[in-house]
């Protein structure tokens, strides 16, 4: 029996909301002066990407997605200090397509400083 879905990471949540929406580009209001990412992206077998940098190509990565087609759902999430984490399912039209954790650091004023995604269809948590 699994436990029932919380937002015990309020700021991810919030980020994965805003980037499943029509607006993505939002999330870009979100991020530090001195913001850093990495999302490592698989879609299965040996294949991945690695998507990152700072600002720039976080604008670079919103620009390549297909927007619309996959959600972004909390399994579990913790804080602590500053320091979120995430364990989500990635699903499109409803299906779980993949499995995937994040981390975020944030600053004093509550925008991500540093972000760290990983996403794998190998293993689904549901």
């Amino acid at each position: 029996m699994s436990a029932p879905a919380t937002s015990a990471a309020p700021f991810l949540t919030t980020w994965f909301g805003i980037l499943d929406s029509d607006d993505a580009d939002r999330i870009l209001d979100l991020i530090s002066d001195d913001f850093s990412f990495s999302i490592l992206f698989s879609t299965g077998g040996d294949a991945g990407t690695d998507f990152h940098g700072g600002r720039a190509e976080m604008e670079g990565y919103l620009a390549q997605r297909e927007v619309g087609t996959r959600t972004h759902h909390l399994l579990t999430g913790s804080v602590v200090g500053r320091d979120e984490l995430y364990l989500g399912e990635v699903r499109r039209a409803g299906v779980p397509e993949a499995t995937f954790v994040a981390s975020a650091r944030l600053d004093d004023a509550g925008r991500v400083r540093h972000l760290l995604i990983g996403r794998s269809p190998a293993v689904l948590f549901t």
